[in-house]
């Protein structure tokens, strides 16, 4: 594996999905500047599982959150599929995974997952078949007429999950989505996510503060610095697909990049700290 200082070697152009261009973000708080990002640049090309890695406070998720337009930059620009994003109007074929499941309770399962379809208009018929499709990918069947209440914390965030990718997104933003959950069942929602999405390959920028996580899921970790966030270095991943969330762990390999990334990343964890 080879560590890269930031930033990583550019894809060329055509090959980009989406481009981050020296990305900067301060928030004012009770009168007070804070700098979340500085002079963030990375691109991340198409079909490739990224990760977004560092302590809390680091400014992934503020990132993501101005790739998706939910977030206004203060400075520098994002690009998707070579065309800038707009603050708060949502990017065409990008979907967004929260860190919780955000389901409506009022409605079932299949409801839920078909709710995209809902707003876009598609018919009765093909929506029932493509939510039952989801259903069996997420290991759901037999609960489409549930509520989210009579579901597990994993079931509920796999229904989450199914909701997002059930309107097919080219990209697809996931802020610590499993983060919530037990170490089993996430390294479960690992499973079902590598299976999705070493099926389907869409673009996929996934933060996290998890090492472990990101190394199983991804293709590359671009690691953030404390705040404000800044990218410290980029790192390939080179586990050969497909992959299994378990078996991966069990690796020499794995443990070899965990303890390469995990000094990195352990100094920041440190200046984080500091008042």
């Amino acid at each position: 594996m080879q560590a890269l200082h930031a930033p990583h070697a550019d894809a060329p152009p055509e090959m980009r999905r989406i481009d981050v261009r020296g990305l900067c973000k301060t928030f004012q708080l009770a009168g007070t500047a804070i700098e979340a990002v500085r002079d963030v640049s990375f691109n991340v090309r198409r079909g490739e599982f990224v990760a977004l890695l560092g302590p809390s406070g680091s400014g992934k998720s503020t990132v993501l959150n101005m790739i998706a337009t939910l977030v206004k930059p203060t400075s520098g620009q994002i690009l998707i599929d070579g065309t800038p994003v707009v603050p708060g109007r949502a990017a065409s074929d990008v979907g967004y995974v929260f860190q919780r499941d955000t389901l409506f309770p009022w409605r079932t399962v299949a409801d839920n997952i078909g709710y995209g379809l809902e707003l876009a208009g598609v018919p009765v018929a093909e929506r029932k078949e493509r939510v039952r499709a989801c259903l069996v990918q997420a290991g759901l069947e037999g609960f489409g007429n549930a509520y989210p209440s009579a579901l597990s914390g994993g079931m509920r965030q796999r229904a989450a999950l199914m909701r997002t990718l059930v309107v097919e997104p080219q990209v697809l933003l996931m802020d610590e989505p499993f983060g919530a959950l037990d170490t089993h069942t996430k390294i479960d929602m690992h499973d079902v996510l590598l299976r999705i999405w070493e099926r389907e390959q869409q673009t996929v920028l996934f933060v996290t503060h998890d090492l472990g996580e990101a190394l199983t899921l991804a293709d590359r970790i671009i690691l953030f610095s404390a705040r404000p966030g800044r990218i410290k270095e980029s790192f390939d991943v080179d586990f050969a697909r497909p992959r299994n969330a378990v078996k991966i762990r069990e690796t020499p390999r794995y443990a070899e990049l965990f303890q390469l990334i995990w000094h990195s990343l352990g100094e920041e964890f440190i200046k984080g700290r500091k008042p």
